[in-house]
Protein backbone atom coordinates (compact mmCIF):
# COMPACT_ATOMS: atom_id res chain seq x y z
CA UNK A 1 0.00 0.00 0.00
CA UNK A 2 1.81 3.20 -0.96
CA UNK A 3 -0.23 6.64 0.32
CA UNK A 4 1.11 10.30 -0.49
CA UNK A 5 3.58 11.80 0.65
CA UNK A 6 4.64 11.30 4.45
CA UNK A 7 6.09 8.20 6.62
CA UNK A 8 4.80 4.84 6.71
CA UNK A 9 5.58 2.59 9.43
CA UNK A 10 4.57 -1.51 8.81
CA UNK A 11 3.89 -4.02 11.35
CA UNK A 12 2.99 -7.99 10.54
CA UNK A 13 0.48 -9.21 12.74
CA UNK A 14 -0.72 -13.31 12.03
CA UNK A 15 -1.16 -12.81 8.49
CA UNK A 16 -2.02 -9.24 8.10
CA UNK A 17 0.22 -6.32 7.22
CA UNK A 18 -0.94 -3.36 9.18
CA UNK A 19 0.65 0.04 7.69
CA UNK A 20 0.34 3.48 9.42
CA UNK A 21 0.98 6.83 7.93
CA UNK A 22 1.82 10.02 9.01
CA UNK A 23 2.10 13.32 6.95
CA UNK A 24 5.08 14.96 6.43
CA UNK A 25 6.95 16.82 9.14
CA UNK A 26 7.38 16.05 13.11
CA UNK A 27 5.83 13.00 14.87
CA UNK A 28 3.56 14.47 17.30
CA UNK A 29 1.03 11.42 17.86
CA UNK A 30 -0.84 8.42 16.79
CA UNK A 31 -0.83 8.17 12.75
CA UNK A 32 -3.56 9.30 10.74
CA UNK A 33 -4.14 6.43 8.49
CA UNK A 34 -4.48 2.46 9.37
CA UNK A 35 -4.88 -0.25 6.26
CA UNK A 36 -4.95 -3.56 7.25
CA UNK A 37 -4.52 -5.84 4.24
CA UNK A 38 -3.94 -9.34 3.52
CA UNK A 39 0.37 -10.13 3.60
CA UNK A 40 0.97 -11.73 -0.06
CA UNK A 41 1.74 -14.98 1.72
CA UNK A 42 -1.51 -15.09 4.20
CA UNK A 43 -3.18 -19.10 4.11
CA UNK A 44 -6.30 -18.57 2.03
CA UNK A 45 -8.62 -19.62 5.51
CA UNK A 46 -7.57 -16.95 7.21
CA UNK A 47 -7.94 -14.12 5.07
CA UNK A 48 -11.80 -15.44 4.45
CA UNK A 49 -11.86 -15.00 7.95
CA UNK A 50 -11.02 -11.45 8.06
CA UNK A 51 -9.63 -9.53 10.48
CA UNK A 52 -9.67 -10.33 14.04
CA UNK A 53 -10.28 -8.17 17.33
CA UNK A 54 -6.99 -10.15 18.33
CA UNK A 55 -5.13 -8.86 15.48
CA UNK A 56 -5.96 -5.20 16.20
CA UNK A 57 -5.01 -6.06 20.11
CA UNK A 58 -1.44 -6.76 18.47
CA UNK A 59 -0.94 -4.03 16.55
CA UNK A 60 1.78 -2.21 18.54
CA UNK A 61 0.78 1.31 18.07
CA UNK A 62 3.28 2.48 20.38
CA UNK A 63 5.93 1.09 19.10
CA UNK A 64 5.49 2.48 15.58
CA UNK A 65 4.94 6.27 17.06
CA UNK A 66 8.26 5.21 18.28
CA UNK A 67 10.09 4.38 14.96
CA UNK A 68 7.82 7.16 12.84
CA UNK A 69 9.21 9.57 15.49
CA UNK A 70 13.37 8.00 14.73
CA UNK A 71 12.41 8.41 11.48
CA UNK A 72 10.50 11.57 10.44
CA UNK A 73 12.89 14.69 9.81
CA UNK A 74 14.63 16.18 12.29
CA UNK A 75 14.58 19.87 10.40
CA UNK A 76 11.63 22.28 12.15
CA UNK A 77 8.26 20.59 11.09
CA UNK A 78 7.41 24.09 9.02
CA UNK A 79 10.10 24.24 6.97
CA UNK A 80 8.48 23.25 3.87
CA UNK A 81 6.17 26.37 4.36
CA UNK A 82 7.88 28.59 6.40
CA UNK A 83 7.80 31.51 4.04
CA UNK A 84 4.28 31.76 4.46
CA UNK A 85 4.25 30.65 8.21
CA UNK A 86 6.42 33.90 8.60
CA UNK A 87 4.50 36.26 6.64
CA UNK A 88 1.28 34.95 8.49
CA UNK A 89 3.12 35.90 11.73
CA UNK A 90 4.70 38.74 10.49
CA UNK A 91 1.41 40.21 9.38
CA UNK A 92 -0.15 39.15 12.71
CA UNK A 93 2.76 41.76 14.51
CA UNK A 94 1.71 44.63 11.79
CA UNK A 95 -1.81 44.09 12.60
CA UNK A 96 -1.45 44.35 16.34
CA UNK A 97 0.67 46.68 16.25
CA UNK A 98 -1.80 48.87 13.85
CA UNK A 99 -5.29 47.88 15.39
CA UNK A 100 -4.50 46.14 19.02
CA UNK A 101 -6.39 42.50 19.67
CA UNK A 102 -8.63 43.22 17.18
CA UNK A 103 -10.87 40.39 15.00
CA UNK A 104 -8.13 40.55 12.03
CA UNK A 105 -5.35 40.24 13.97
CA UNK A 106 -7.03 37.21 16.41
CA UNK A 107 -7.65 35.71 13.00
CA UNK A 108 -4.29 35.94 11.42
CA UNK A 109 -2.98 35.06 14.60
CA UNK A 110 -5.44 31.84 14.18
CA UNK A 111 -4.76 30.34 10.77
CA UNK A 112 -1.08 30.69 11.64
CA UNK A 113 -1.22 28.77 15.31
CA UNK A 114 -3.60 26.11 13.34
CA UNK A 115 -1.21 25.59 9.85
CA UNK A 116 1.93 25.12 12.97
CA UNK A 117 -0.53 22.32 14.99
CA UNK A 118 -1.71 20.64 11.70
CA UNK A 119 2.18 20.40 10.62
CA UNK A 120 3.23 18.60 14.16
CA UNK A 121 4.94 21.46 15.60
CA UNK A 122 4.77 20.77 19.82
CA UNK A 123 5.57 24.34 20.72
CA UNK A 124 3.85 26.54 18.36
CA UNK A 125 3.31 29.16 21.28
CA UNK A 126 6.89 30.26 21.62
CA UNK A 127 7.57 30.49 17.95
CA UNK A 128 4.47 32.66 17.54
CA UNK A 129 5.56 34.99 20.35
CA UNK A 130 8.74 35.32 18.76
CA UNK A 131 7.54 36.28 15.41
CA UNK A 132 4.72 38.84 16.60
CA UNK A 133 7.02 40.53 19.09
CA UNK A 134 5.20 39.30 22.23
CA UNK A 135 5.68 37.21 25.35
CA UNK A 136 4.13 33.56 24.65
CA UNK A 137 1.58 34.33 27.81
CA UNK A 138 0.58 37.14 25.89
CA UNK A 139 -0.20 34.83 22.37
CA UNK A 140 -1.69 32.43 24.91
CA UNK A 141 -4.35 34.94 26.15
CA UNK A 142 -4.60 35.90 22.72
CA UNK A 143 -6.09 32.60 21.22
CA UNK A 144 -8.12 32.31 24.52
CA UNK A 145 -9.35 35.25 23.41
CA UNK A 146 -9.91 34.45 20.03
CA UNK A 147 -11.89 31.15 21.17
CA UNK A 148 -13.58 33.37 23.37
CA UNK A 149 -14.53 35.52 20.72
CA UNK A 150 -16.18 32.79 18.20
CA UNK A 151 -12.92 32.69 16.14
CA UNK A 152 -11.07 29.40 17.12
CA UNK A 153 -12.70 26.41 17.90
CA UNK A 154 -11.45 23.41 20.49
CA UNK A 155 -10.04 20.30 20.06
CA UNK A 156 -10.71 18.29 23.41
CA UNK A 157 -7.55 18.14 25.30
CA UNK A 158 -5.61 19.07 21.96
CA UNK A 159 -3.80 21.86 20.91
CA UNK A 160 -5.01 23.27 17.97
CA UNK A 161 -8.35 23.98 16.26
CA UNK A 162 -10.49 25.55 13.33
CA UNK A 163 -11.44 28.60 11.93
CA UNK A 164 -14.50 29.33 12.17
CA UNK A 165 -16.73 31.45 9.44
CA UNK A 166 -16.55 34.76 11.46
CA UNK A 167 -12.35 34.39 11.38
CA UNK A 168 -12.79 33.46 7.59
CA UNK A 169 -14.60 36.55 7.14
CA UNK A 170 -12.22 38.08 9.16
CA UNK A 171 -10.07 36.99 6.67
CA UNK A 172 -11.29 38.16 3.72
CA UNK A 173 -10.33 41.61 3.94
CA UNK A 174 -6.85 40.93 4.93
CA UNK A 175 -4.04 41.32 2.10
CA UNK A 176 -6.28 40.81 -0.32
CA UNK A 177 -7.80 37.41 1.22
CA UNK A 178 -4.80 35.68 -0.17
CA UNK A 179 -4.48 33.49 3.42
CA UNK A 180 -8.06 33.31 3.51
CA UNK A 181 -7.80 29.63 1.54
CA UNK A 182 -6.77 27.96 4.43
Amino acid sequence: MSFSEGLEVVQFRDSWWITMWWPEGAVSGGPQKIVIEAAPDAPPGDVARGISTTVLRRMDLAEAVRKAQETAPTSPPWQAQEGRLVELAALAGRLLGEEGVSQRYLSVLCLTYRDLVDKGVQAPVPWLAEQVGRKPDSIKDHLKKARRDGLLTSRAGRAGGDLTEVARAALEGVEGGRFSRN
